[in-house]
């Protein structure tokens, strides 16, 4: 039902909230973008999906054919259920947020929120009511008449939101809605909308290329690569255990080695460290938290040696870049240290990468 007598609530779930996509193929000319995709999110525990990857991966391309903005060239898009294929766009039911906000401009903050209602033809004190709840549930109480030319980005991006979740959408769809943002912003409106979603209840997929967006908003990430899904895991999990090399280099993993397990001990060519894995051969990602260094004892490992090519003083602490054996790598400073200085370093095993 889209008319006056939905759910009176913020929001809340109309289904399960789950999306299926089976062998789906959207191609331009002869340039296919998304080659027989197939991937399924959504329901309990999973409210917020992020579909993180690349530019150019196809995951804009796969929000909009959800949306019904892009026409399959095969395949299928089921949402709680329900074959999506011949209903048009404004039938859908879900809500959906771009980049840039699209704001009608020249018109004022309460008639785009109110734009999706009247289409829907809700009575005027009803639209109102709703317009001032939902600037509310946005942060922007009091802001029905200002014009949104006049609105700071992030205000403009609170107004989309708004927009999309004022006629109680069963889907909410977010396509890269921080992108434009500088970066103190989107570290807050990042936690705000998923905040925002969550007390809505309305299911959502959000697209981004920014790993600390994805992991501030979403329940499970899906990392896309090539118009493929090439991993769907909860954040931790991603973090912990990528499923290939490309995937730990793409969240953050600036080098990798090898291991030898043996009795929950991995040795590397940078030194030792204990792993709760069977024995065995393993791939490890290091970020550059992965790594520690402090000045070099009377006595050490010689694995663990490096020196100090490159010291940058962070809020977060001092952020170093050393020279080891298997060349530079970045590192987390537990002490003052200086360029040119002789150090140990210690993986942390908590923050390496256990690759496959």
């Amino acid at each position: 039902m889209t008319g006056p007598d939905r759910n009176p609530g913020v929001g809340g779930p109309h289904g399960q909230g789950v999306l299926e996509i089976d062998d789906l193929t959207i191609a331009y000319g002869d340039h296919t973008v998304i080659d027989g995709l197939s991937w399924r999110t959504g329901g309990a525990g999973a409210l917020i999906t992020a579909v993180l990857g690349p530019s150019g991966c196809g995951k804009s391309t796969l929000i909009r054919a959800v949306a019904g903005l892009e026409r399959p060239a095969a395949g299928t898009v089921r949402f709680d259920g329900e074959d999506l294929a011949g209903i048009e766009v404004h039938r859908r039911d879900f809500g959906v947020v771009f980049q840039d906000g699209q704001l009608f401009g020249g018109r004022s903050v309460a008639a785009n929120i109110a734009y999706g209602l009247k289409m829907r033809r809700w009575p005027r004190r009803r639209i109102a009511d709703r317009v001032s709840e939902l600037l509310d549930v946005v942060g922007l109480p009091g802001y029905e008449k200002r014009s949104v030319d006049t609105l700071s980005g992030g205000q403009a991006q609170r107004v989309a939101l708004a927009r999309a979740l004022a006629p109680h959408p069963r889907l909410l769809l977010l396509d890269e809605p921080l992108a434009a943002l500088d970066r103190r912003l989107r570290d807050e409106l990042a936690v705000e909308i998923s905040e925002i979603v969550r007390a809505a209840g309305v299911p959502t997929v959000v697209v981004t290329h920014d790993h600390a967006e994805a992991a501030t908003m979403a329940d499970v990430i899906a990392v896309m690569r090539d118009g493929a899904m090439v991993q769907v895991a909860q954040p931790s999990t991603l973090w912990t255990r990528p499923v290939d090399e490309w995937t730990a280099r793409f969240l953050g993993a600036t080098t990798v080695v090898d291991a030898t397990l043996h009795d929950g001990v991995a040795e590397t060519v940078l030194g030792d460290l204990r792993l709760d894995l069977p024995d065995g051969s393993r791939r490890l990602g290091l970020r550059p938290e992965s790594v520690e260094v402090a000045r070099t004892p009377d006595a050490v490992d010689v694995r663990s040696l490096a020196t100090v090519v490159l010291v940058a003083e962070l809020p977060s602490g001092p952020r170093v870049r050393i020279e080891t054996v298997v060349g530079e790598i970045d590192a987390i400073a537990t002490e003052s240290v200086s360029i040119g200085d002789r150090v140990r370093l210690r993986l942390v095993p908590d923050r390496v990468a256990v690759i496959g």
